[in-house]
């Protein structure tokens, strides 16, 4: 797999230096910007290949990770100088063949018909169109936090209930974070909502239980007259770091849910809670992970529902949307409402008014916001942290606040 990866960034960068070609062809140092081209070509092929086959174990976990994202902002940007330079191949593939049906040979498409000038001078503009917007996700969107409030109407919600606030905060990521002033002003919030139930829906980390250390202390302060409640995320569980053993990772997750409890989160692993104000009640189920496709699935919704059976009202924490469409509503159509987070919005999107767009639709059918089927819902929180890409754009993170009332 290495390998091919290798080879794409070589093929990108040699079509992309045809544009560089053609844009210095009369500049008197043209050949040393192409020596510098090239040789920032072999050096990333020369760290790719290292961090791949031999790791980078010399260097720290945050370095690499910003070595890999000036990489990936890199290609995706030459990526758009791509699409310009094959316009540009389409348009002389068209004069060619025409040339060819009047019946003219001419030698050789690239002397006969040139490349655009113009085409190419708009291929290197166009790699600055997303350095640009990628850049301020980081600088602007990464720490954004927005309020978002939904009132959910629940018809047999029991009136000792009616009314009651919801703060939910999902996907934290704390591994991903990098201003601890940012982070409490999000925390601050969320506070100021002053819930009467706080649910987190998993992600608390990106691999390693040590990532929250020093953010525990601050998210110990999302507490709640009715409770704190919490839920494991895909990425909780360590499966994405190569450990020394098993043991190794059973412990990281035991350490995890210790964290859970020290914040004062009661965290729920495939069980459910009862909540009773003025003799009426509610459940609160929470499962372990469980989604479509690669992940893997942990949760077993028949256990956490079990006792719950006789308690009108039903609220379930489930990180993974897909969830909802595979389990919840096929199984038990008297859960009313699902919290879940997972999809991020991709950390990327437009959203104006009631229109919403992301790639992450093209995934997940419900990817952010509230959702109704018959009498069960669903809200799908955008996501508190970021991973991978340590920004956002349109996609801003996200402290929700639902809540509920009767019919």
């Amino acid at each position: 797999m290495i390998y091919i990866v290798l080879l794409l960034i070589f093929l990108i960068d040699w079509y992309v230096f045809q544009a560089v070609k053609v844009i210095t062809k009369n500049w008197t140092y043209k050949k040393s910007i192409w020596v510098a081209y090239w040789s920032f070509t072999v050096m990333i092929i020369l760290i790719l290949a290292q961090w791949r086959l031999f790791g980078l174990h010399f260097v720290s976990q945050a370095v690499q990770r910003y070595v890999g994202l000036a990489i990936m902002i890199d290609y995706l940007s030459k990526l758009f100088a791509v699409l310009f330079l094959l316009l540009d191949d389409g348009l002389r593939l068209f004069k060619w063949v025409k040339k060819k049906q009047k019946g003219k040979e001419p030698s050789t498409i690239g002397k006969s018909i040139p490349r655009s000038e113009f085409l190419a001078k708009a291929s290197i503009v166009a790699i600055a169109l997303p350095i640009a917007t990628l850049g301020f996700g980081i600088l602007s969107g990464a720490y954004d936090y927005r309020v978002r409030r939904k009132r959910v109407v629940i018809p047999n919600l029991p009136k000792a209930f009616d009314g009651i606030k919801i703060g939910q905060l999902s996907d934290i990521h704390s591994g991903s974070f990098y201003n601890k002033t940012a982070v409490q002003g999000g925390i601050d919030l969320m506070i100021k909502e002053k819930p009467d139930i706080f649910m987190f829906t998993g992600d608390l980390v990106n691999n390693e239980t040590s990532e929250v250390g020093e953010y525990k202390d601050m998210f110990a302060k999302l507490s709640a007259p009715l409770g704190a409640y919490s839920t494991l995320g895909n990425h909780d569980y360590g499966d994405y770091k190569q450990w020394n053993s098993a043991t190794a990772k059973e412990q990281n997750l035991n350490d995890l849910a210790k964290v859970h409890k020290d914040m004062g989160w009661d965290l729920l692993r495939n069980e459910n809670r009862i909540i009773t104000v003025d003799g009426e009640q509610i459940a609160i189920l929470g499962v372990e992970n469980w989604g479509k496709g690669r992940f893997a699935k942990y949760g077993d919704l028949d256990k956490a529902y079990a006792g719950s059976e006789e308690v009108a009202t039903k609220i379930l924490l489930s990180h993974d949307p897909s969830h909802w469409d595979m389990q919840v509503r096929p199984n038990h159509p008297d859960i009313d409402l699902m919290l879940a987070g997972h999809t991020h919005g991709f950390q990327f999107g437009v959203e104006i008014g009631n229109f919403r767009w992301s790639p992450s639709q093209y995934i997940y059918k419900q990817w952010a916001d509230l959702y109704q089927e018959d009498n069960q819902q669903l809200y799908v929180n955008r996501g508190f942290g970021f991973l991978g890409y340590p920004g956002r754009v349109g996609i801003l993170p996200e402290i929700t606040i639902l809540e509920l009332v009767r019919a």
